[in-house]
């Protein structure tokens, strides 16, 4: 795979990663639970139609520490504003995976002229107590990856130390990334981010793995009935909660579709 374009913007006085790639209409990335410490085969699939941009959020690999000034939801939903702002995403498409998924509802809901469809991979921010999702950070360590995606090496490979990189510095990071999600999750994904949902005026499809252990698969139709417009759902089958790492083919090409 050919390297993207890397730069950075400035939130908070940090620096925040952005990358892009390809050509066509912008499309941006928010990246779910434990970021992207590289780009990923999703990525290169949307790329070969759209210019995909995708900002790192604070505290993810990327972000360096823009976590550690962000004490309260309104934080974290405001730095994602201006995240997307100097990403140059204002009013383009925005596709969000589980934690990105969530703040990319939050912005289409409360400045719904900065978002122009959404697609939202089983977002955090809702919870049902009679349907429980399931609490990441109480799992072991070895646990996650299968947590994360359906075959748990997909996962494992997203988080290697690549060669090259700093054996010390790169599992602080990816430790980093676990800590800035608890920061604004913890413990059980809940903002009530259902609150909100009605706001949502832009085109929106909703993607689910179909054997997502995180998020229950009843919390995609509970995100569906709560926004008001135009709404699609598609399940993937063979699919865990970080759907697009599974089956980057099946992701990329619905989301395309769908934002046509």
């Amino acid at each position: 795979m050919d390297e993207p374009e890397t730069t950075t913007v400035d939130v908070n006085g940090f620096a925040m990663r952005v990358w892009r790639k390809g050509r066509g209409p912008v499309i941006g990335f928010l990246a779910g639970y434990g970021g992207l410490p590289r780009w990923v085969p999703f990525l290169d699939r949307l790329a070969q139609t759209r210019s995909v941009v995708v900002p790192s959020l604070p505290g993810f690999p990327g972000g360096e520490r823009g976590h550690s000034v962000l004490d309260s939801h309104l934080d974290w939903v405001l730095a994602t504003r201006i995240l997307i702002d100097e990403a140059g995403l204002a009013g383009a498409d925005l596709v969000g995976s589980s934690v990105g998924g969530s703040f990319a509802a939050e912005v289409a809901a409360i400045w719904p002229e900065k978002v122009k469809r959404l697609a939202l991979i089983a977002p955090f921010g809702v919870f049902d107590p009679k349907d429980p999702a399931t609490d990441p950070w109480a799992q072991r360590p070895d646990d996650i990856p299968g947590l994360m995606t359906a075959d748990p090496d997909v996962y494992r490979k997203l988080k290697e130390i690549p060669s090259g990189a700093n054996s010390i510095e790169w599992p602080i990071e990816q430790s980093r990334a676990a800590e800035a999600a608890a920061r604004i999750f913890w413990p059980l994904g809940n903002t009530r981010l259902e609150r909100r949902l009605p706001l949502i005026s832009a085109p929106t499809l909703i993607l689910w793995g179909e054997r997502d252990r995180l998020l229950p698969r009843s919390y995609a139709a509970t995100i569906a009935h709560a926004i008001r417009g135009r709404v699609e759902t598609r399940i993937i089958a063979g699919a865990g909660h970080l759907a697009e790492l599974d089956k980057p083919d099946e992701v990329a090409a619905a989301i395309v579709n769908f934002m046509v």
